[in-house]
């Protein structure tokens, strides 16, 4: 298959795009960081779940949403769906950059994002069938008739709000989403969708602009106003981008470049549910988390979820375009690597904390003539 369907000039036209968001996205941030400040909205730890230990500003999404705006005014096909998308946006938007200055109750913010969600189906931004998943059937298709618009609604706001549950470490979430984004750009110009890889590379670029205010340790966090609205447009584009095909890609695509969020956030609703607990509650159980808890540092926990992702993303490109078999293959070879990785980093880390135990223990003449546990030659 040959995957540069697209002419040259659609080819600048999406190089541009994400050109514009990311220099807009980084010029803004520091302006939305001072904004933040004079507003109130900054993020004091007060929990356990929380990894900063001091004072950080939110409301990063602001400028995320400026760059991503911006680029898809200028270079974006305004057709119906992309300005119900861009309307939700706003709607989205207004609504997080409220929550990061006075915290909103959950049922209000749920009722919002339905209504969001209800704005892009208006628009058009629905799925009416996807490909048939279960191979024992006959039908290529299912079709959703009049269930479309509920399943739909789901699909956003489940989407939305799982990109807000991974936003728990420096950089994850905004990460997560430049690779998720980066994956539908590369199968969207497989198939030859330019308007909505123009989409794709506004949303990539301006995440990209935002990221280095984001690494560890965060300068800026894009507190709701950001987290909710990549899960918005990502999820919407997805709608518009992929569930409109036959193919079986209609089905895998969206849920495998999404799956980090997508299960953690099945896991949480499921352990809390267990638990007796309101599935909304906010606990210390997710994947950042538990990674933590096992040892790992935070830039450590975010580039083996960086890297998860990244592989259910390469899954996906494969699917598209060498099949389902490469992909799986791919996929578990990966899965492996990462266990064996996190066992020998936990080994090595737990070595290193046992020498520093011992040197320690010693008497403080043979410690300070012993070498730092780094600095000892590995026989």
């Amino acid at each position: 298959m040959n995957i540069f369907n697209i002419s040259m000039n659609d080819t600048l036209k999406i190089l541009l795009t994400l050109a514009t968001a990311l220099v807009v996205c980084f010029a803004m941030t520091p302006l939305v960081r001072s904004f933040a400040v004079r507003v109130g909205a900054v993020d004091v730890p007060k929990d356990g779940r929380r990894m900063h230990d001091h004072p950080i500003p939110r409301q990063g999404g602001l400028a995320i949403f400026l760059g991503f705006l911006i680029a898809v005014v200028l270079f974006a096909d305004l057709d119906r769906q992309v300005q119900g998308i861009l309307l939700g946006s706003v709607i989205i938007v207004t609504v997080g950059a409220i929550d990061d200055i006075v915290p909103l109750p959950a049922l209000l913010k749920f009722a919002v994002q339905i209504a969001a969600a209800g704005v892009a189906v208006a628009f058009g931004v629905r799925f009416e069938f996807i490909a048939n998943p279960f191979f024992w059937s006959d039908a290529r298709y299912i079709n959703f008739g009049a269930w479309s618009i509920p399943i739909t609604i789901f699909w956003i706001v489940g989407i939305t709000n799982s990109i807000n549950l991974i936003d728990g470490l420096d950089g994850l979430a905004c990460g997560v989403s430049a690779i998720s984004s980066l994956t539908f750009l590369a199968i969207t110009i497989v198939l030859d969708q330019v308007n909505v890889a123009v989409l794709l590379a506004a949303i990539l670029g301006a995440c990209l602009g935002f990221i280095p205010y984001n690494f560890n340790p965060a300068k800026i966090f894009m507190g709701d106003t950001g987290a909710l609205l990549l899960g918005y447009v990502l999820s919407t584009i997805s709608v518009i981008g992929f569930f409109k095909f036959y193919a079986i890609i209609s089905f895998t695509v969206p849920v495998l470049a999404l799956a980090l969020p997508i299960f953690d956030t099945c896991f949480a609703i499921i352990r809390r549910l267990l638990r007796g607990q309101n599935p909304m509650s906010p606990d210390r159980g997710h994947f950042h988390h538990r990674l933590i808890d096992m040892g790992l540092s935070q830039k450590q926990s975010v580039a083996v979820l960086y890297a998860i992702s990244a592989v259910l993303g390469l899954s996906a490109v494969l699917i598209t375009t060498s099949g389902p078999m490469k992909a799986l293959i791919f996929a578990f070879a990966f899965c492996v690597a990462i266990i064996i990785g996190i066992t020998l980093l936990r080994s090595h880390d737990s070595r290193l904390e046992k020498q520093r135990e011992e040197q320690e223990a010693q008497p403080p003449e043979i410690a300070e003539a012993a070498p730092a546990p780094e600095d000892r030659e590995d026989k």
